[in-house]
């Protein structure tokens, strides 16, 4: 049996072309916001993971299934209705800072956030540090 492959993947799509098709002024600028705070935080240059995942860095995962693949270390995405951005599912003060951040909603590892006014840019810029540092350990 062939193995499924993932389906998100780096490619040769240029940042700033996804972020400058963003429709809505305001969405564009957040997400530019995210850019430039994850760039700062990860010393890493940001690539384009799939059609829309501006991702920094990458790691390898593999499941106790046995699949296995390549992911963003962290990430972010312009959705329909919010803007989604990847971190690690666990990380020491994880929930602390999630108490503090303000008007958002966690899955397990995508905290989704309608715009960046709703938040507390500072606590968000913690738990991308602690997503990104947490992830490296792990993986790296």
């Amino acid at each position: 049996m062939a193995k499924a492959e993932n389906k998100t993947k780096p490619t040769e799509v240029s940042v700033e072309s996804y972020l400058g098709a963003i429709d809505n002024e305001a969405r564009r600028a957040d997400c530019a916001t995210l850019l430039k705070l994850m760039s700062k935080i990860t010393k890493q240059k940001p690539v384009m993971w799939g059609p829309s995942i501006v991702g920094f860095g990458s790691y390898h995962y593999q499941y106790e299934s046995g699949r296995e693949g390549d992911s963003c270390i962290i990430g972010f995405s312009s959705r329909k209705s919010e803007i989604s951005v990847y971190l690690t599912a666990d990380f020491p003060g994880r929930d602390e800072l999630l108490a503090k951040l303000g008007k958002h909603k966690m899955a397990v590892a995508c905290l989704y956030i309608k715009t960046l006014s709703d938040v507390d840019i500072k606590v968000l810029e913690k738990l991308i540090a602690g997503s990104y540092i947490e992830r490296n350990k792990r993986h790296l």
